[in-house]
């Protein structure tokens, strides 16, 4: 493997140093630390990184003149040893993409990351395996290993998605559970890749890719410890038989698929008294929007949408007859439905 030239071994006390105690040099065009692990069988992989833990370090004042040469020793670190490296990980991730100045020269880095990201098997491709959220598709793949540590593999369609998850797999793929938990999407935003501004699908990218690493690794330590597992992905799933919903949220769901009918028959009489419209967005709650649903069936003017439908849906009601509109949503949302009834010249 290649560790490349601007690096140099910091002085250590110990007979050995973290791999990641590497620092370095000033450099206006910093290599990538991540290894390029393509090739490695992956049953192989776990002892390949038990041989990369340690490096060892001269002794204090005798580092050699040439930055570059050190060797690797196949000394196993204890949890003890191990409990700070993903912090360091993800400083040392930090500081190489801040380093590079220019969105561009980030994104390209990201892209190489990519490159250096294993392709998962087909038989790990699966639908189980898939991070939902994400604008491009994404598997994640995690495993216990016989020391408890938790090992992850990941793939995207997407190259940039890829890069994503590449640095989140070598910040913390051999990590414990509980470092994998303490784990926030805040502490990436330092990388300023994909975070700032507009690019709010990058943003969801870093923070799904993230939850579904910490959801896999919450189901292993259940498992480990024959616990009933942790929370399944919301969902209903329907057949021909009718309705299974799988989770809390999903059972709420289902349950108001079918509301209290006294409630649904006092909203309509408000509604239908005082002549108001009620745009709501999907995000709602499933105990409102079983209602809602239910509502719509005896006072049509009720409609749940995305919130670039909601104002639109207004406009319609108030020319139908509505003298009000009910927005229940965020802040923006009945700004924006206060700004185009007043474009529409329903001022009132």
């Amino acid at each position: 493997m290649d560790f490349s030239s601007s690096m140099a071994i910091k002085p250590s006390s110990s007979s050995c140093s973290s791999l990641f105690a590497i620092s370095r040099t000033q450099n206006s065009s910093p290599k990538p630390l991540l290894f390029n692990f393509r090739g490695i069988p992956r049953n192989h992989q776990n002892s390949f990184f038990k041989s990369l833990k340690c490096i060892q370090s001269p002794p204090p004042g005798s580092l050699p003149s040439n930055p570059t040469s050190f060797s690797c020793s196949a000394v196993t670190l204890s949890p003890t040893q191990t409990s700070y490296l993903p912090p360091r990980k993800l400083s040392t991730l930090v500081a190489e993409f801040q380093s590079l100045l220019e969105p561009l020269d980030r994104v390209k880095r990201l892209l190489h990351y990519a490159s250096l990201l294993p392709p998962l098997p087909a038989s790990s491709r699966t639908d189980s395996n898939r991070v939902m959220g994400c604008t491009a598709r994404v598997w994640l793949d995690a495993q216990m290993d016989p020391e408890g540590n938790i090992r992850f593999w990941a793939d995207s369609d997407s190259e940039i998605t890829k890069g994503f998850c590449a640095c989140l797999v070598s910040v913390l793929d051999g990590a414990g559970p509980e470092e994998v938990l303490q784990l926030k999407t805040e502490d990436l935003a330092a990388l300023n890749v994909g975070l700032p501004g507009g690019e709010r699908s990058r943003v969801n990218t870093w923070h799904n890719v993230l939850i579904s690493m910490q959801k896999r690794t919450r189901a292993l330590v259940a498992q480990k410890e024959r616990k009933t597992p942790f929370e399944p992905f919301p969902s209903l799933v329907i057949t021909a038989e009718g309705i299974q919903p799988k989770g809390t949220y999903a059972e709420a769901q289902a349950r108001y698929l079918s509301p209290d009918k006294l409630k649904v028959k006092e909203l309509v009489r408000v509604l239908k008294e005082k002549q108001i419209g009620v745009v709501a967005h999907f995000y709602m709650d499933p105990e409102v929007q079983g209602i809602l649903t239910a509502a719509q069936k005896e006072w049509p003017h009720i409609h749940i949408s995305d919130s670039l439908v909601m104002a639109d849906s207004a406009v319609k009601m108030v020319k139908s007859g509505c003298k009000f509109i009910t927005v229940l949503g965020v802040d923006f949302m009945s700004e924006n439905v206060r700004a185009i009834l007043d474009q529409a010249g329903f001022g009132e």
